[in-house]
């Protein structure tokens, strides 16, 4: 017996084709979640790497001291976390007209992964999260998380086949 398309409702009452839409929303999630990985190993981590190299930051790039409680590398459980912000971004900047920019998607990493540090992450692991009372590591992870963001959106963009 044929079947014709299947129709839903999606979140505002619009019917969408089931079979496109999720499709589109599967693609978006996983290019979300790679291109935030891969932003983490080359613009997040390679950003640590040459600050400190110029001697800025105490903190070192890709590296491989255990994370509680699973003892995976520190650089591979921030490239986990990294795509689970691409997600986030990738969805996010799917719903605005246009899509994200480079510069949102910078303010997008400076900003709300460094406040998400600060009020979860580090309370839960026992970490002085309060940086934004210290200049120097305020500076820090604004500008390792922005470049993460920008890394992101244009991970997303190579994926799409444009850059710019």
């Amino acid at each position: 017996m044929a079947r014709g398309p299947r129709f839903r409702l999606d979140s505002a009452g619009a019917a969408f084709q089931e079979g496109a839409h999720t499709a589109m929303h599967r693609t978006r999630i996983l290019g979300g979640f790679i291109a935030g990985a891969l932003a983490v190993l080359v613009f997040h981590q390679g950003l640590i790497f040459l600050m400190g190299k110029a001697g800025i930051g105490n903190y070192s790039a890709y590296s491989w001291a255990p994370t509680e409680p699973f003892g995976v590398p520190v650089f591979l459980s921030l490239a986990f976390w990294g795509g689970v912000w691409g997600i986030a971004w990738a969805v996010l900047a799917g719903q605005l007209k246009g899509g994200g920019g480079l510069g949102l998607a910078l303010l997008f990493g400076a900003i709300l992964p460094t406040l998400v540090f600060a009020a979860v992450v580090a309370p839960l692991k026992g970490i002085d999260g309060k940086i934004w009372l210290d200049p120097t590591r305020l500076v820090f992870a604004l500008a390792v998380n922005g470049a993460w963001g920008f890394g992101t959106e244009l991970f997303l963009r190579l994926g799409r086949g444009r850059i710019w």
